[in-house]
């Protein structure tokens, strides 16, 4: 399968122009993941462009190639999504256009800083303290906030999201669904509700844009609403 590859080359996509994109052509099986595409073309000893011209190897994250890690999330066609789990198969036409998420601080071509993510996390406390409990019940919710991979495609869909405002998205309640149904009652889970609506629930627009983007398939809307209910609500 041949596939022309339109890629982002720079730091600055906030002010990109047509000039800062580079065309390479692929040729390979269809079932190659995005990721794959990527690791190939830099693998080549001299990586050239459609025309022929010697470049850069192309910047990008990755470590597990399997959906584990969130690393390699980007835009592709436009729309955040993991690298590793998008297969060359699925374009509707040969035309694959790469992009770095633009809600983050851009190193440098697809890569991006996503330490805002887990400095919010720290920032509102959420770990357990003291003995934690377990119910049966929540098992099948807690289990789908867990497999949460910080890859921030939700953030990149949110309207309210940006790098460096109190509101931090959905990764959070998606997250602190877990910590508030396994910790006991005490000062800590209070000083958490209380980070919960500061981070979160005050700044939500209640969009739902995070609710379908999620690269693992976690049920978002219904984390939110968990912890919504949890630490705002009262119920839980």
């Amino acid at each position: 399968m041949k596939v022309r590859v339109k890629i982002f080359r720079g730091n600055n996509f906030n002010e990109r122009s047509p000039k800062d994109y580079q065309i390479f052509e692929y040729t390979g099986d269809e079932k190659a993941s995005v990721a794959q595409l990527l690791y190939e073309l830099n693998s080549t000893d001299e990586l050239v462009d459609a025309d022929g011209n010697k470049c850069e190897k192309i910047s990008w994250e990755c470590s597990c190639f399997v959906k584990k890690c969130g690393a390699c999330a980007m835009r592709i066609n436009g729309v955040p999504r993991t690298a590793c789990s998008f297969f060359l198969y699925e374009l509707k036409d040969r035309e694959l256009t790469l992009e770095p998420l633009s809600k983050f601080p851009l190193v440098k071509d697809l890569t991006v800083d996503r330490s805002f993510i887990f400095e919010s996390l720290k920032n509102i406390s959420l770990w357990l303290e003291g003995k934690a409990g377990h119910s049966p019940e929540t098992h099948e919710f807690r289990y789908g906030s867990a497999k949460c991979l910080m890859c921030g495609c939700c953030l990149e869909v949110c309207p309210n999201f940006r790098v460096g405002g109190k509101f931090t998205g959905a990764v959070t309640p998606v997250n602190m669904f877990r910590i508030l149904d396994g910790q006991e009652k005490n000062d800590h889970r209070k000083d958490l509700k209380r980070s919960y609506s500061k981070s979160y629930y005050e700044g939500c627009g209640k969009s739902l844009s995070c609710r379908d983007i999620c690269p693992a398939g976690i049920p978002v809307d219904d984390l939110i609403a968990r912890s919504n209910a949890a630490a705002v609500w009262g119920r839980g």
